[in-house]
């Protein structure tokens, strides 16, 4: 196994003996809660991502989303660089980025450039949906052929692959292209690239080329299985992987007692059911979230949602996730926490840390 895929299996090496049955790290979308701006959100997650290292988490990634005022993670090589200069041993990167947005080569440049600032510490997660609406997508691509910019996906990933490596064939039109920083200068290492997916194209996909897969469970877990079992069954190994490597994303959040906890991710929940009704805003308060006149569709959408979110006190966050690890068989859980205010947040990744007896976990 080379270096491009080195970050995936060590991870599973890296940790104690004893402690989590999987790797645990983070996934931070720069929420902005109701109250509070855009550059708070940011400044939040840099206080997040330090103290994920302290408290030794494995990774942190990142997503990009456009057009959410609840969100503030547009430009994810941007926050990475920000977060790479005030960290020094965490993982970092893209949970993910979505390829057919860019062009291959711009990302090639991207990621070379935050692997030459933060040697060792970046990863590359590419998605193929477009991380917003249609109408948004089409004015980051300038073109409405949003359809064939997804089926895509494949050719665009070759392509990229081949810009990190340098290595086009020689009849290649893009043979005398490079991507700088990159291979042209001697480097021995690029970031790892992880395939991202909430169904089963990107599973096989990743199996295929023997990369390491990410599933989004925290938003499809009714597909996290199936995508899954698809993946392993499609792997081959490669490079990169001698046998498949996969993590999930998870809504979790431990509070000191269960009636705060939940107070905290119904804010969460309330902000994703009016997304999925097509009004998308900051993330409410508690008092908001608790005060909200539900109808009957809606109570049905938070319902849905908060069964998939792990919850309540630290040893019992700590049972749910340890049991979704061992119903999904991964490697890693992502843990991404969806509250209001960043404090909740933090104190959540604290208490979790601390449940499963990570170095820096409180009590």
């Amino acid at each position: 196994m080379d270096g491009t895929g080195g970050g995936a299996a060590a991870a599973i090496r890296a940790r104690p003996a004893g402690s989590a049955p999987a790797v645990l790290s983070v996934l931070d979308l720069a929420t902005v809660g109701t109250g509070h701006t855009a550059r708070e959100a940011l400044a939040a997650s840099v206080r997040l991502a330090r103290r994920a290292e302290e408290l030794g988490y494995h990774r942190l990634w990142v997503a990009e989303h456009h057009s959410l005022p609840g969100v503030a993670s547009s430009s994810p090589a941007v926050l990475l660089s920000h977060l790479a200069a005030h960290t020094s041993r965490i993982r970092l990167g893209s949970g993910g980025v979505m390829l057919p947005n860019h062009a291959p080569l711009v990302i090639a440049e991207q990621f070379g450039t935050l692997e030459a600032l933060a040697p060792g510490r970046i990863d590359l997660g590419l998605g193929r949906a477009p991380g917003s609406d249609g109408a948004t997508a089409a004015a980051l691509r300038r073109t409405d052929r949003l359809r064939e910019g997804a089926e895509d996906f494949p050719q665009q990933l070759t392509e990229l692959l081949g810009f990190l490596d340098g290595d086009f064939p020689p009849t290649h039109r893009y043979r005398r292209v490079h991507a700088v920083p990159g291979p042209v200068q001697g480097a021995t290492a690029r970031p790892p690239v992880w395939l991202l997916g909430s169904s089963g194209f990107s599973a096989e996909l990743a199996g295929r080329l023997g990369l390491p897969f990410a599933f989004a469970h925290h938003f499809a877990a009714a597909a996290t299985l199936p995508a899954l079992e698809l993946y392993r069954g499609s792997f081959r190994p490669s490079a990169v992987l001698d046998e498949p490597y996969a993590l999930i994303g998870v809504q979790a959040l431990a509070a000191g007692d269960e009636r705060t906890a939940h107070r905290q991710v119904l804010t969460g929940a309330v902000a994703m059911m009016r997304l999925r009704r097509g009004a998308p805003g900051p993330i409410p308060t508690p008092e908001e979230a608790e005060g909200y006149p539900f109808s009957p569709v809606e109570k049905e959408i938070v319902d849905g949602w908060l069964a998939h979110v792990v919850h309540g006190t630290p040893d019992a966050v700590r049972d749910g996730l340890d049991g979704l690890a061992a119903r999904t068989g991964v490697q890693e859980l992502m843990i991404t926490t969806n509250a209001h205010g960043p404090d909740a947040r933090l104190r959540s990744y604290e208490l979790i840390a601390g449940a499963y007896g990570l170095p820096g976990g409180a009590g």
